[in-house]
Formats: C-alpha cells, sequence, structure tokens
C-alpha cells in the first residue's frame, strides 16, 4: 500500500513509471497508473500544443459589413500578435437561408505572402462556415477559425507563440485516488432527453442525454447525466461542478469524457467513472474561450478531490 502511495505521488509531477516500479502495487493497480500517468501526460501535451488553448488570444464577433483583420490598429479587428499589418477582410452581406453570406477579401496591396485558406493558398471568395468544419485562415504560427453561432459568426484567434503557451509550466493534480475511481449503474432514458446546456454567451447547447449514471461516493447515492457531443461519438461527455470548485478546482465545471456502458446506450449495464480523469474546461486557460455550465444534476454535493486542479498562470 506505501509502494502504491508512493507512486500516486510521483504520478502528480512524474510522467516515467516503468512496470517493475509498479508491481509491488498489484499487477492491476500498476496498470492503471501508468495508463492515468499516460492520459495525464497527453493532455499536458494538448494543452500546451501549437493549436492547444494556451494559443488562444483573440475571440471577435463579425459585424455586418467588411471586418478588417491584421496587427495594424486601423483594424476593425486588430490582432495582439506578431503579423501583418493587414492580414484581409471578412465581409458578411445579404442574406442567405439562414445566415448572411461570408467573403473573405483582400486588402489594398493584396494577401500577404504564405497567407492561406484550409491549407491552399488564400484566394478571394464565399466562405462556408459550420461547427463541424469552420474555414481556417492562417499565417504562420496565426490561426484565424471562423466559427458559425446560429446566424452570426465568431472569428477565434489563435498564436502559437502566444506568451500563456511559451511560459507553460505543466498542469496542477490531485494524487491518483482509487477511491475515486467508481463502477456505476447505467440507466437509460426512454426515449433520450435533450439537456439544454448553458454555453456561456448567454444561449443554450441543446444536446441529447441518454441515461444517467448512479453510483456511490462517501456513503451517498449521486447521479451525473452525460450528453453526446455528436452522432457518432463513441464517448460521454460529463459537465460537472463539486465542492472543491471554491477552493482548488476550477469554478464553473470541469469535465469528464468516458466509453459507453457495457450494454450500449439503450440498455441498463454499467460504467466506469475514473474521476481521477477530471479536466479543465479551455476557460481555465484563456479568458477568451466560452464554455458548457453542468446541468443541476450533475452539480454534487461530495467533494471530488481528484482529477485537475486550478491551473496557475
Amino acid at each position: 500500500m506505501r509502494r502504491l502511495v508512493a507512486l500516486a505521488l510521483c504520478l502528480a509531477g512524474c510522467w516515467s513509471l516503468s512496470a517493475q516500479e509498479a508491481a509491488p502495487a498489484g499487477a492491476q493497480d500498476a496498470a492503471w497508473l501508468q495508463e492515468l500517468a499516460a492520459w495525464r501526460a497527453q493532455r499536458a501535451g494538448a494543452v500546451s500544443a501549437e493549436d492547444g488553448w494556451l494559443t488562444l488570444v483573440g475571440l471577435e464577433w463579425l459585424k455586418p459589413g467588411f471586418n478588417s483583420i491584421g496587427t495594424a490598429a486601423d483594424n476593425k479587428i486588430q490582432i495582439h500578435a506578431q503579423g501583418p499589418e493587414h492580414l484581409g477582410l471578412l465581409t458578411l452581406s445579404g442574406k442567405a437561408p439562414g445566415a448572411p453570406v461570408l467573403q473573405l477579401l483582400a486588402p489594398s496591396g493584396g494577401f500577404p505572402p504564405e497567407l492561406t485558406v484550409d491549407g491552399q493558398p488564400a484566394r478571394e471568395g464565399q466562405l462556408t462556415a459550420s461547427n463541424a468544419k469552420p474555414p481556417v485562415i492562417a499565417w504562420r504560427g496565426l490561426t484565424l477559425a471562423v466559427l458559425r453561432r446560429g446566424d452570426r459568426f465568431v472569428l477565434r484567434i489563435k498564436d502559437a507563440d502566444a506568451p500563456a503557451r511559451l511560459s507553460f509550466h505543466g498542469l496542477n493534480w490531485y494524487a491518483p485516488d482509487p477511491r475515486f475511481r467508481v463502477t456505476a449503474r447505467w440507466i437509460p432514458f426512454d426515449p433520450p432527453r435533450t439537456e439544454m446546456i448553458p454555453n456561456g454567451m448567454g444561449g443554450t447547447l441543446d444536446l441529447p442525454t441518454p441515461g444517467v449514471a448512479e453510483f456511490t461516493l462517501n456513503g451517498q447515492t449521486l447521479h451525473l447525466a452525460p450528453v453526446i457531443e455528436a452522432r457518432d461519438a463513441k464517448t460521454l461527455f460529463f459537465i460537472l461542478r463539486d465542492p472543491t470548485s471554491q477552493t482548488t478546482t476550477y469554478r464553473t465545471a470541469r469535465f469528464l469524457h468516458t466509453g459507453l456502458p457495457d450494454h450500449g446506450l439503450s440498455q441498463p449495464g454499467t460504467l466506469v467513472l475514473d474521476f481521477n480523469r477530471l479536466e479543465n474546461p479551455a476557460c481555465a486557460y484563456t479568458t477568451y474561450a466560452t464554455c458548457p455550465e453542468p446541468p443541476e444534476v450533475n452539480q454534487l454535493p461530495v467533494a471530488l478531490e481528484a482529477g485537475e486542479q486550478l491551473y496557475a498562470r
């Protein structure tokens, strides 16, 4: 047991655990610790990647008409990073079914060298924006994704050389604790329901909720309702909050992704919830992100002292 605790403490800041070192804790515990270590390392890599959340430096709503973009102060959308003074113009005009027409136009003097749209040299023309695949305008380490939100468009600006990314010094975790890895009873909804998830921008995301996971922790029976992010998703997405959000974890919510129940979504079964894999939303790393908030059922009364803690900027 002491060996397991020592390994768990190392896992909070160490990422190299050999099978030989973990063996005295038991094969099952050793495998779990190594899988968790690998997942946490992968998580840190994703947060600090060239297109990770630490690179997000702007979130700008496009207005009808011309939206000039660049680093110069005379642009309607000024990019606070190294880059071309005048990158291009995004225009919203007329009315198409459901949204205005979105076009990319060149600035005076033409597009800057190396500017691309979806990996191809930039050309003037209409852009098609969707939630599933937004068009991406890029120049070296700068990327500008045009996201559609209903009948509106927002420009998400990322800079691979953002100070927040260059100063990244790792994530903060609770020490691994097997008590927070529980097997839940899966109770499907018949028919499946829709959960209205606040999106942080004053609206809601209407996402399917196929059922509820019931489990016991600290002597209390608790319930969590997941949502499904995409029609063909192979995982469940839990948005939750617990009392640690007042002290050691992010205030709005944390996320947990799991596999599907053992007998599928439509049948009763079991589901493993490993709260050691709780992660922060994007809003924990940048002020320019918008994040979903937990439904009432997912606001737990029991402290989950597991998973990712507050990020120290």
